[in-house]
């Protein structure tokens, strides 16, 4: 597990002079089975969000509208992607912590995910991720 697992995808785009269109098939587009779609909005400026990783669940991040960046870290290093094509998405393995800032106004984020919710996924804290990936406190 390395942020190389971690990826942008493109989606299909049909552009026509009446407005674009992309969509995202499960299992073929994305490299899971679509169980639960959610989506941010109405982000106050400067808020932050996630600052989470999960143990086995997979996601792909999508700027549906405006921007917005991801800080992916999997204990070992840190990429910041910005996010700003709704026909573009980023892809996140398990046991990467992911924060998300810097958003636009009016920007929505759709998150697609590869499992119902489950509380018991998540690694809240930053130490228990660190101790998880890579055995160390910090």
């Amino acid at each position: 597990m390395s942020l190389a697992d971690c990826h942008q995808i493109d989606f299909p785009k049909i552009q026509d002079p009446r407005g674009n269109l992309t969509f995202i098939e499960s299992d073929r587009h994305i490299p899971f089975e679509i169980k639960r779609v959610y989506y941010l909005y109405d982000v106050p400026g400067g808020a932050t969000r996630a600052g989470h990783a999960h143990k086995k669940l997979q996601q792909v991040l999508i700027a549906l509208s405006g921007s917005f960046d991801v800080l992916l870290d999997d204990g070992k290093q840190k990429e910041r992607v910005h996010l700003s094509h709704p026909f573009r998405g980023l892809y996140i393995y398990p046991l990467t912590w992911r924060m998300i800032d810097n958003f636009s106004s009016s920007s929505v984020c759709l998150s697609i995910v590869s499992d119902f919710y489950a509380e018991d996924d998540y690694i809240r804290e930053y130490d228990e991720f660190l101790k998880t990936v890579v055995g160390v406190k910090k």
